[in-house]
This record gives structure tokens, sequence and C-alpha cells, in this order.
């Protein structure tokens, strides 16, 4: 990944993306807002206690700096599930978002936009049906390979292969700063019966969760081959990154979007 400015904002772009000239696509750093502390500055999550219009001028902002219209967001109710919606068309005027962790679209006239503290933001590019999907991966999703089930949604939707995939996992919470209880390490074992203990690290006497690597499994066994991980913790670089763990609760999101350009 590489950073960049744009319109006074700090964007991270996926190096593995930087030959497909027909996608947009930005992970968006903290500065550059309008947001006051503890959401200081581009908070573009709503229900975190901000302000609304402050909300919506942060998007407009990352928008503008990625390209892309803001009339084109299309976005989600993000819940910590495993569902990924195929997205066809802009939602309408005041309708509220569906419930979901994931989408997928074929539609240039959409830009898929996430919201993110701590949990992983996994996008996907395929460059051979033009098609694109974001998924918000926390550790149930990660544990329910929401990743893969948005290849899947990819293969039925669009005929997608997953070898032409071209898949980026960004920022979030490293496996150092994320100790799990038992419940969650019996379910990691459930969910990767062989893989777990690749996946579980012993830190004095804390158990820690590599979300990173459970993503990127899930994404190889359902047969994507190209796969970049930034490896950047959002608690250990608050800076630029909003971290739920790392500020206590008391923090903003930072964005995601992915999008097809017009051709």
């Amino acid at each position: 990944m590489t950073f960049h400015a744009s319109q006074g904002l700090r964007l991270y772009h996926f190096e593995v993306f930087s030959p497909h000239a027909g996608l947009a696509h930005a992970v968006f750093c903290r500065q550059g807002g309008v947001s006051p502390k503890p959401w200081e500055s581009l908070n573009v999550g709503g229900g975190v206690g901000d302000e609304v219009a402050r909300v919506v001028e942060n998007r407009q902002r990352a928008f503008r700096a990625a390209g892309r219209p803001l009339e084109s967001i299309t976005d989600v109710w993000q819940v910590h599930s495993a569902d990924v919606l195929v997205m066809r068309a802009p939602r309408a005027a005041g309708e509220r978002p569906p419930h979901a962790d994931g989408m997928v679209t074929d539609n240039a006239q959409l830009t898929l936009f996430m919201r993110f503290a701590d949990c992983v933001p996994v996008l996907l590019f395929d460059p051979r049906r033009r098609a694109v999907g974001i998924v918000h991966a926390g550790w149930k999703g990660s544990l329910a390979r929401i990743a893969a089930r948005a290849v899947t949604r990819m293969q039925e939707a669009f005929g997608t292969r997953p070898a032409d995939l071209v898949a980026a996992i960004g920022p979030s919470i490293g496996p150092d700063h994320y100790p799990v209880g038992p419940e969650v390490v019996e379910e990691t074992r459930r969910a990767f019966p062989h893989e777990h203990a690749a996946l579980l690290a012993h830190r004095g006497e804390q158990t820690c969760l590599d979300l990173w690597q459970a993503n990127a499994l899930a994404l190889r066994q359902a047969g994507v081959q190209t796969i970049e991980i930034a490896g950047l913790c959002t608690a250990c670089n608050m800076s630029d990154w909003f971290s739920h763990r790392g500020e206590h609760g008391q923090t903003g999101r930072f964005g995601a979007l992915i999008a097809l350009r017009e051709e």
C-alpha cells in the first residue's frame, strides 16, 4: 500500500490494484475532516455521537478526494454479520440501508462504501468480468468466512472466477493487539479446524487472534490467488486510523470505498 494526498486528505491505495485503470479505490486516514475530538477529524461514521452535518461534510470531502460523486454512495447498516448483498442500483432517497457486512456490484454508477475502526476492510476486484466487492470483517465475520462469501456472491451474480480476483486486506487491528476470550478461541478452532494454531498466538496469559491471516486464509481457500495485506495495525497507528479498542470505544470511523470507473 502507498499513501497519497488528495484534496487535503491522506488516502491509502493498494499496490495490487495499481495496474488497473478501470478501478477507483481508497482507504481514508482520519486527517482532513471537520469533526472535533473524540472523532477527530475525518469521521465518516454515523451512530457514534458525532453530528450528522459533520459526518456528511466528511463524506463529501472523502468522495471528492477519491474522484467519486457522493450521490453514487452505496452502503449498508453494518451489523457484524456474514451477509453479502448484490447491489444493482442506488438506494432510493429516504430508504434505509439494508443490514449486511458485504456488498458486490458490476454497476459503475455505484461506489461501495464501508466504515471501520479495527474491523478488517477486504476489497475485491474482478478485472475480467468487471465487478467489485467490499467486506467489513470483525471476528464474527472473519470466522464465518465473509470474505469467501463475497467471492461466492461474485461467482453467482457475475460469473467471476476466483482465480481472476484481486484482493486487498486493509488497515485493522493487528494480531499483537487483539486478545480474545475463550469463546472466540473455540469459535476459531471450529471455523478453521486444521489451521487455527496459525491464527492464535499466546502472549503471556492472553490469546490473540490474527484477523488478517484469517481473512487471507478464507480467500485462498475460496480460490483467490492474488492477495495484498496492508499489515497496518489501527491500534498501533491511531494518528492515521480510528481504533475502537485503542481509544476505548470513544472514536470515529474511517472509510473505505471501491468502484468501477466508467469505460
